[in-house]
């Protein structure tokens, strides 16, 4: 008898000790605050090297987390990198590659009919939005969405500012906005990236009790660049440093930090910072006639360095090292599988394309792998003289991009033409060792050309009957040598 007493014990106390582990494990997942800025360069912040710009708020997080010195955005400019984060597939898998038509520049320009472009991702896409729905979360995004037409569509519950448009439109930082979902009743003046951090102070303090998904992609610093008075005189008074020099721009960035500081406040006097990660980053490379990234060539829109290598900051107390620094590469697309295994719910191989960085973030290594960009379309360019890009019509014309180990490979579709960078030696990309080291040259080029087929990635090759070799368009006949 006693025995069965005993043993009944022993099984209540297993099954107590199952539920507190149970609880445990519950607590254990943690709130989600992410943070994307708009068009924020590689190295747009104090803690990233910049002499210019001051950012105590993210300095002061990044101090708490760990940073990556070679992350990357999914794609070169806003719209496809915002698809490759919510479905965590790369561009030939959602077929989103750029912003409106794929026909960009003059079509005398354009040597192929480069693919179509898709416009937003399909409603059978399941999100990175509706993963955490599915488990429990509350969901909220406060600002640019981009990428469909409606957020609450695509698994988020509360909505402030995101519709399909790109930027806040012509005087768009100022109240009265433009017709942004949330925001209509504002009062003159009231300065955008200011409303976009008090509404989502207002959902923190709403929802503390509840697991939540705060999505923040704030509009900023996206053109057109607009500041608050109170900030601008600052920074006309301030000498320029390493090609960063634009006052506005300047006020806008250090603006940006005085709200996410805000936000870190708020979940600080709510007692939530222990149990929420917090990841920073930008949807990719900044615009260089706006804030040069040397030594990182060219900008926004571009493959090279410039165009998409981003900042990160991943912070979570007690669970990723203080003064942490990681100098694996790692892409936007592992947000979606990373958060996934933090869950609990493994992806299988095959069903996304970034990997599980978790193991990163606790100090530990990952198996080695190459990294792919695919753009079989046109992008224009912003200032031929200060774009530093491969000509000087375009910031990019139709091709592929592999990075595997430090060796960095361009494939261009219009003439064929190939360019090998060593990125430990030459961060760069300045010197073209295709002809010199044609054995890793034809490497890359097997294995980039694999990859295309394993995701039926589109390759443009019907000529354009407009195209005309050597025409300039009118509007840049003065920056460029005839």
């Amino acid at each position: 008898m006693n025995r069965i007493i005993v043993l009944l014990l022993s099984l209540n106390l297993l099954a107590c000790e199952s539920e507190k582990a149970s609880k445990k494990a519950a607590i254990e997942k943690p709130n989600i605050v992410y943070i994307q800025i708009d068009d924020l360069g590689y190295k747009d912040l104090a803690f990233m090297g910049s002499d210019y710009y001051e950012t105590p708020n993210l300095d002061a997080l990044a101090a708490s987390g760990m940073i990556f010195t070679q992350g990357y955005a999914g794609a070169a400019n806003c719209a496809p990198s915002r698809a490759c984060l919510m479905t965590g597939k790369n561009t030939p898998a959602h077929g989103v590659y750029t912003v409106a038509a794929s026909e960009r520049g003059n079509v005398k320009t354009r040597k192929i009919i480069p693919t179509r472009n898709t416009l937003h991702i399909k409603d059978s896409e399941f999100t990175l939005a509706e993963l955490l729905k599915a488990e429990g979360y509350k969901t909220a995004t406060f600002g640019k969405w981009h990428i469909s037409e409606d957020p609450l569509r695509d698994g988020f519950d509360i909505n402030f500012g995101g519709t399909k448009a790109g930027s806040p439109g012509r005087e768009g930082y100022l109240a009265p906005y433009n017709n942004l979902p949330g925001l209509k009743e504002a009062p003159e003046g009231e300065y955008l990236t200011d409303r976009l951090t008090t509404e989502a102070i207002h959902f923190l303090k709403s929802h503390a009790a509840e697991k939540f998904f705060l999505y923040l992609p704030y509009f900023t610093v996206h053109t057109p660049l607009i500041a608050k008075d109170s900030l601008l005189k600052k920074y006309q008074n301030k000498a320029g440093s390493k090609g960063q020099k634009n006052p506005v721009y300047a006020a806008m960035v250090e603006n940006m930090d005085t709200q996410i500081g805000r936000i870190l406040s708020t979940l600080d006097q709510l007692r939530l910072r222990e149990n929420t990660l917090i990841i920073f980053t930008s949807d990719n490379g900044g615009i260089r006639s706006i804030s040069n990234q040397d030594p990182l060539r060219a900008g926004k829109g571009s493959y090279y360095e410039g165009g998409i290598r981003v900042p990160y900051i991943f912070s979570w107390p007690g669970k990723i090292a203080k003064s942490s620094k990681c100098n694996t590469p790692i892409v936007n697309l592992d947000i979606f599988p990373s958060l996934a295994h933090i869950l609990g719910k493994e992806v299988k191989d095959g069903e996304l394309d970034g990997k599980n960085i978790f193991p990163l973030l606790k100090g530990k290594n990952i198996p080695e792998r190459n990294f792919y960009w695919h753009f079989p379309i046109y992008l224009q360019a912003y200032r031929p003289l200060d774009d530093d890009g491969r000509d000087p019509l375009f910031r990019t014309r139709p091709g592929s991009v592999i990075r595997s180990g430090n060796w960095k490979l361009h494939q261009y579709f219009e003439d064929g033409g190939l360019e090998l960078y060593n990125l430990e030696e030459d961060l760069g990309e300045r010197n073209n060792l295709a002809e010199s080291n044609p054995a890793k040259t034809q490497e890359l080029l097997d294995l980039l050309e694999a990859w295309r087929v394993k995701m039926n990635a589109p390759v443009p090759d019907s000529l354009n009957p407009e195209y005309e070799a050597g025409f300039i368009p009118e509007r840049y006949r003065d920056q460029i040598k005839l």
